[in-house]
């Protein structure tokens, strides 16, 4: 097996800014008075939190410092996925309707293989891993089959790291966009994720162990599924049993995500709503 050298916090920050800032994404046209509206709620809280807790202009230096060394870490992608993005996702999802969504994290990489609605996730000739089975279909909110759906998956290899920004995995490894059959059904075969920890030795990294926390996410698949004339769902699945599952550091573990494996195959049904 290819040895895999621990990505550091700042090797995995400067790629997912990368990654971020090299996505094309539509313009948004922000009234002043939208922003005003936020930015005053979102620096009252900040004014509240400072109040309430009697912070001192020592414990205020230190977070400016932070803050600094935040931006300067390329960790901003990571900071807010982490601890901001499952809000804005539960915000999102009060006017959805279909299957449920989750955060999409800052490990997305786009324009990955095109693969059949029956098919094996690129991966090394020694990928370490139990062997899974995913299947399922993609309908619409009748029930009705997509046919050509695209399901665009990647997750973390055995030992919790990602291709494309860990040191020493092929690019594209456990990545691919696959498309349903005529049936609006799908199989791929991959290998069991790991639960993994996000990277701990810069300010985000921090923040968490001055905090006391755990900085574990449970196993999971990330997918996009996305058909022509529905609206695309964003979500990620996890697994019955598994670590982390009641304690996920990104709080983005829903109930409707939770899948029970059974002779290492797992199986569900995505739901579409039109655009």
């Amino acid at each position: 097996m290819t040895a895999v050298h621990s990505p550091t916090a700042a090797d995995s920050g400067a790629s997912a800014s990368a990654s971020f800032r090299s996505t094309t994404r539509s313009s948004v046209d922000v009234s002043p008075e939208r922003v005003s509206t936020v930015a005053t709620a979102v620096l009252r809280g900040v004014h509240s939190a400072i109040r309430e807790h009697d912070v001192t202009y020592a414990e205020f230096q230190a977070a400016k410092q932070w803050l600094m060394d935040l931006g300067e870490g390329g960790e901003w992608p990571l900071f807010l996925d982490v601890f901001v993005e499952h809000v804005v996702e539960e915000v999102a999802a009060r006017t959805q309707d279909g299957t449920k969504g989750s955060i999409l994290g800052p490990y997305y990489l786009p324009d990955q293989v095109a693969l059949p609605s029956v098919a094996t996730l690129p991966m090394r000739a020694d990928e370490q891993g139990s062997p899974l089975v995913f299947s399922g279909r993609v309908t619409d909110l009748a029930g009705l089959p997509l046919a050509g759906a695209e399901l665009d998956i990647w997750h973390a290899d055995s030992e919790g790291y990602y291709s494309g920004f860990a040191p020493g995995i092929p690019d594209g490894n456990l990545r691919a966009v696959v498309t349903t059959d005529a049936e609006g059904r799908f199989e791929i075969t991959t290998v069991q994720p790991a639960p993994y920890q996000i990277p701990t030795d810069g300010p985000t990294g921090r923040l968490i162990d001055a905090a006391g926390w755990h900085p574990w996410r449970p196993a999971h698949l990330h997918l996009v599924v996305r058909a022509p004339g529905h609206r695309p769902i964003t979500t990620q699945l996890y697994f019955a049993g598994g670590e982390y599952v009641d304690s996920d550091v990104a709080e983005a573990v829903k109930p409707e995500l939770v899948l029970t494996p059974a002779d290492q195959r797992v199986s569900y049904d995505f739901v579409l709503e039109p655009a």
